[in-house]
């Protein structure tokens, strides 16, 4: 009986150690471990990319098909810790990480029909985000988890901004297709909201531009609303980022789910309420 109360408590224990190294990088051997996933991402990227290059793969092809299988093994067995380590781990699957690291790893497995698809392997690069956490810059994960909940706050706002836009440059492209009609290159009101778009935005292609004074005069107010308009959507996010400024964030992760990024002073998990583990050890 012994015995078999000792197992499930090793295997405990031995899960929870290595979901500390794995996911968070509070400890010694969790910032340790994340350099040097970083590292082997960096050096995956830099792979796939001499691998484009058609002279270098022509001397090196073998060697670098190497590599990449090499890595690919890695990820492989990471994100398969990574699933075995957390308690539910299609949270952990469903997650911006999990998503990514799946992603990571399906390209090379999938190259063994479709060749092509290797070079997908650069959305590798997104696993970088990570480097925040494992330099501990705790400032800029703030930041930028404050960027995210500032645009998510703001998502009506910003979707009452856009839909008025697009009215905008229906009305816009119509009036000037009937103003300068298919003998100066507005052909449709499709292409003539073309050309409303790119002139709103300031982006000015000039493939399209108008000929008549009527036409022209119609074009400058566009241009002037163009500059008003940008300058909507900043003022919105700011407005939602300055009352998100005051949270304090932390690199603890859930033992549930492995949502990360958690508020300093937080007891449970805003992704799936469980209960946060206390860091009293250091691994």
């Amino acid at each position: 009986m012994e015995e078999n109360h000792k197992k499930p408590v090793f295997w405990t224990d031995l899960r929870e150690i290595t979901r500390r190294v794995i996911f968070e990088a509070d400890t010694r051997l969790g910032k340790l471990f994340d350099m040097l996933l970083i590292y082997s991402i960096i050096l995956s990227i830099v792979v796939v990319m001499l691998d484009s290059v058609e002279f270098i793969k022509k001397d090196w092809g073998y060697h670098l098909n190497i590599a990449e299988w090499g890595f690919t093994i890695i990820f492989s067995v990471e994100y398969v810790l990574r699933l075995i380590c957390v308690k539910k781990p299609l949270m952990y699957a469903r997650s911006f990480y999990g998503v990514i690291d799946l992603l990571s790893i399906i390209p090379t497995y999938a190259s063994l029909i479709l060749p092509q698809t290797r070079f997908l392997l650069a959305i590798r690069s997104m696993r970088l985000l990570r480097i925040f956490r494992v330099l501990k810059l705790v400032k800029f994960i703030n930041e930028s988890d404050l960027i995210i909940s500032a645009l998510y706050e703001s998502r009506r706002k910003i979707t009452v901004f856009l839909a008025t836009v697009a009215i905008l440059v229906i009305i816009l492209g119509s009036l000037m297709y009937v103003i300068e009609g298919g003998e100066h290159g507005y052909s449709s009101i499709p292409k003539s909201i073309y050309w409303a778009i790119v002139t709103m935005t300031t982006v000015g292609y000039g493939d399209i531009s108008p000929k008549t004074p009527l036409g022209q005069m119609l074009a400058s107010i566009v241009m002037i609303m163009g500059y008003g308009i940008i300058a909507v959507p900043t003022g919105i996010v700011t407005a939602e980022f300055a009352k998100q400024s005051s949270r304090q964030i932390t690199t603890k992760a859930c033992h549930v789910c492995s949502a990360e990024v958690h508020d300093f002073h937080a007891q449970y998990c805003y992704n799936c309420g469980e209960k946060l583990l206390k860091q009293t050890e250091k691994v």
